[in-house]
């Protein structure tokens, strides 16, 4: 079976009850026992981001009678958030679990397999990755790092974030100290934003002593955990620079290679489940925090319409830029760009219409 059959089957299996319910998968059995540790970016409070990876190691256990078991550590506890995909690459881990953008240091294409700003939805970055040929791209660029990716999840389209002063126009954004990391905190930069990219567990003490005066995460049930509420009250949204983020799982090549090829179809399946679990978290969990959110206070506000068009014009520019001077950038942008247009046009039909009759904010 091909990598997108596999797909398909597996998630129209998770996503009507198929025959491979919790604790009654078929395991494979008889095999070798392997240990892995998984070096994930995101502190264990956040329960969906992080839980995705516990998703994974519990079904990868379950799915080899316990023989494959994978050891998941927070951000910190083996390295620090934002150096996964090095600690995947130097082998200190076998896999880890990160977000593609937190990289793009090293190759600005990267930014592809999370997020691009102005891009594409939760469902149009899922189908770009996973049927439209994108996972190969981002493999291709990813072997020279001697790694492969795996779907992790998606948030879905994320709120603008937290600002402590308000922003009434664009010109409000100079001078403003944001964390925000990947193609968005170039933009902002270009708005006269000066950005800033840490790691969650650090962003509430940054924004409570001053040296953050706003920061993005990602919606309001992650946000309320993290505490941001106490000291920013304005909800801005929506995040146009974070419209359908996926994360990933980087496996080192090197051990994919000695997986027995049973254990790299469990871990496959393991992936796909944990991926969908985390969206559909998300989106039960996010409405309800919305809400205690706006009763404590908060004050959600839309970004104003210059800031919009001024970003807009500012990604344009930038991935222009970067396709210019950079092939395996351009290669990425041209294939993803191709389907962000033909996918835009087909959700400007129902989707749109749909969307307009009953989205209604608060």
């Amino acid at each position: 079976m091909d990598r997108r059959s596999f797909l398909t089957a597996t998630l129209a299996a998770t996503a009507c009850g198929g025959a491979t319910p919790a604790g009654q998968a078929p395991a494979v059995s008889g095999g070798q026992r392997v240990r892995w540790r998984l070096a994930s970016s995101f502190p264990r409070s956040l329960d969906t981001i992080y839980g995705a990876a516990e998703v994974l190691a519990t079904r990868v256990a379950a799915m080899t009678d316990g023989l494959f078991d994978i050891r998941c550590y927070p951000a910190g506890e083996l390295v620090p958030g934002l150096q996964v995909l090095d600690a995947v690459q130097q082998g200190t881990v076998q896999i880890g679990q990160s977000a593609s953008y937190y990289y793009i240091g090293k190759a600005p294409v990267l930014a592809f397999e999370t997020t691009i700003p102005f891009g594409l939805t939760a469902r149009q970055q899922t189908a770009w990755l996973e049927e439209a040929g994108g996972r190969e791209l981002m493999n291709e660029v990813l072997a020279d790092f001697g790694v492969l990716s795996l779907p992790s999840g998606n948030t879905g389209v994320q709120m603008g974030g937290w600002f402590v002063p308000e922003v009434p126009d664009v010109a409000a954004l100079k001078g403003l100290k944001m964390r925000i990391p990947g193609n968005g905190g170039k933009v902002m930069e270009q708005l006269g934003v000066v950005t800033q990219t840490i790691a969650g567990g650090e962003i509430f003490p940054a924004l409570e002593r001053g040296a953050l005066d706003a920061t993005d995460w990602v919606g309001p049930y992650d946000d309320e955990k993290l505490g941001f509420h106490k000291v920013a009250r304005n909800y801005y949204y929506p995040g146009w620079w974070e419209p359908g983020p996926s994360l990933a799982f980087y496996v080192s090549q090197a051990a994919w290679e000695a997986l027995p090829a049973g254990y790299r179809e469990v871990l496959k399946t393991a992936a796909v489940e944990a991926s969908v679990t985390m969206l559909v978290r998300y989106d039960a969990k996010n409405p309800p925090a919305m809400q205690r959110l706006l009763e404590g206070g908060v004050v959600a506000r839309p970004f104003p319409d210059d800031l919009m068009r001024a970003a807009r014009e500012a990604s344009a520019q930038l991935l222009s830029d970067q396709a210019a001077s950079d092939a395996a950038y351009r290669k990425v942008r041209d294939h993803w760009e191709a389907f962000r247009t033909g996918s835009n046009a087909w959700c400007g039909y129902a989707e749109l219409a749909y969307a307009r009759a009953v989205f209604t904010p608060a």
